[in-house]
Order: structure tokens, then sequence, then C-alpha cells
């Protein structure tokens, strides 16, 4: 059974009407939001606004391993900050009672689009620092791959965790910063990621023509080099093979992550003791950290 709609906090500033639904809109605007890095992910999510029920239900299952009905019912009221293309909005909505999906940039029209026939997600143009909901609101908040490009990220954490309910949970994805691999990968990435921060810079046509080249000549080979020593028995090597996580994914998702990695301008990364001691400063207690990729991703309770 759907429960009413929570009541927002404070009255859109507009309304937009996309795919036949409403975008509330509200002042996304404040000091602790990167408008370059929103831009870049509003371009992003315009481009790779589709996605087959298969595409949302394989990379969801690993976002959301930990996830119980311990964490989630069909009662639950939900609150998706960060919600971009609203993926993992459609991938819970048949669990839960109501969704809140929040977005600062115009992935919020990708958003619309893909759950345009999912009638219990309510869509709002909003950063995490203005989350237009009272606090103590939710029973489960969650930001996957959010919060590592606000500039204060613990900050970000603090204003999700408040829409919490005592005793509410609270998914977090953060990006890693390989604290759980070798010297050799930390080099190759450290390469990477120069070039990231001159990808991330060009104009919005021309990034996303180089990241699909990047998702074609050097996520495509690695991963077929990973595939190969999966065939003939060497599985583990193979997982030692930077990007072998895509090894079942498909196409279209590389060429969206490849965008996503090389252009975004902003990008914190953490360790995982690090995302441990940020989520118990933030009020969170009983906190679990799923040992599978994507690193990290962990859940705790609000006490």
């Amino acid at each position: 059974m759907i429960r009413q709609m929570i009541e927002y906090s404070v009255k859109p500033l507009n309304i937009l009407h996309v795919e036949n639904r409403e975008i509330h809109l509200f002042d996304s605007a404040g000091s602790n939001i990167d408008e370059t890095t929103v831009k870049a992910f509003g371009e992003e999510w315009n481009k790779f606004n589709a996605f087959s029920s298969e595409e949302i239900e394989k990379v969801g299952v690993e976002y959301f391993d930990i996830v119980t009905s311990k964490h989630l019912t069909e009662k639950s009221l939900v609150l998706d900050v960060g919600c971009g293309s609203g993926r993992w909005s459609k991938y819970l909505a048949d669990k839960v009672a109501h969704i809140e999906a929040i977005d600062p940039s115009d992935a919020v029209l990708a958003a619309a689009k893909l759950l345009r026939d999912t009638k219990n997600v309510r869509i709002s143009k909003a950063s995490a620092d203005s989350i237009p909901f009272e606090d103590n609101s939710f029973d489960f908040v969650f930001s996957l791959g959010v919060l590592h490009h606000i500039p204060d990220t613990k900050l970000a954490m603090q204003h999700c965790i408040s829409k919490l309910k005592q005793n509410g949970y609270f998914l977090v994805y953060l990006y890693y910063n390989l604290d759980n691999r070798g010297i050799i990968y930390n080099k190759i990435f450290r390469f990477s990621n120069v070039f990231r921060l001159v990808i991330s810079s060009l104009p919005a046509h021309l990034k996303k023509i180089v990241c699909d080249l990047i998702a074609m000549f050097v996520y495509m080979p690695l991963l077929s080099v990973s595939k190969l020593l999966s065939l003939i028995g060497l599985k583990r090597l193979g997982q030692k093979i930077p990007l072998s996580y895509y090894s079942d994914k498909t196409f279209h998702i590389i060429r969206n992550d490849a965008l996503d990695r090389f252009g975004t301008p902003l990008e914190q990364r953490f360790s995982k003791t690090e995302i441990g001691d940020m989520m118990k400063e933030c009020g969170l207690t009983d906190i679990i950290f799923s040992d599978n990729a994507p690193y990290w991703h962990a859940i705790g309770q609000k006490i």
C-alpha cells in the first residue's frame, strides 16, 4: 500500500511538466555545491537517459547487496539524494511505499523520462544542502556515487542523515581511494587522473566524444584481457586488471561510466576507514560495508 507523499517543507519556486510528470523546482544554490560539476552531470544524464530493466536490475543488486528486509519494507518512505537519471529509484520503486528523488542538475529531465510510468516516485530539483523536507521524515535515505562530487562530503552526508527518522537507515556509495589495491594499480590510477583533469574541462560535445573513445579503446581492451584470464582459469588474476568490474556490463553502461569517470571536474576519494569514521560522526551506528565492488558502499542506522 502506497502511503501519502511527504509534504514539502518549503514551497517550490516553479513546476515543470515533463513526460506527463511534474518536476518541482527548488533553490539549489548554496555554498556546498560545485556548479561546474552539477552542470556536467546534467549533460551526462541527459545523454544516458535510458536503461533497460535488465541493466538496472543487474547493477542495482550490486549497490543494494547489503540492504535487507530489516532496512527496507513495502511501507518504507525513501529519499534518493542525487538521483541522476533515476535508475536507483526505478530499481527500488516496487519494493517500497514511496520515493522522493532529488537532484540539483538537469538530470531531473532524464529521470522524468525513465520514471514516466513509475507512480510512487516524485522528482524534485534540489541540492543536498537544500533538501525540501522536514528533518526526521524518512525511513531510508540513500545517495549512491554523489557525495564525493560535493565540496564538503561530510556536511552533505549530515544533511542527508538529518532527514532520517530515528532508527532509520542510510546507504551511501563513495569513491574509494584504492586502499585495497596494490602499488601498480594505484600508479595507473594516478596517471589516468591527469587525463580526467584535462578531459573534464573540455566543451561538452567534445568531452562526450573523447569519453566514448576511452570506453572503446581503453575500457574494452582491458576488459577483454580480464575475460580471457578468467576463461583460462586465472580468474583472480583477471580481477586485478583495472576496470575488470565492467567485465559483465553492457557497452551502454561502460560508455556512461567512462563519461562519469573522466568528465567530472570535482572528484574526492576516501578510504574504508575514513568513510566509516564519517558515518559515525554523522550519527550512524551498526555500520556494514559490502565486501564487493563498487568500493566502498555501506549502510548504517541513525541512533
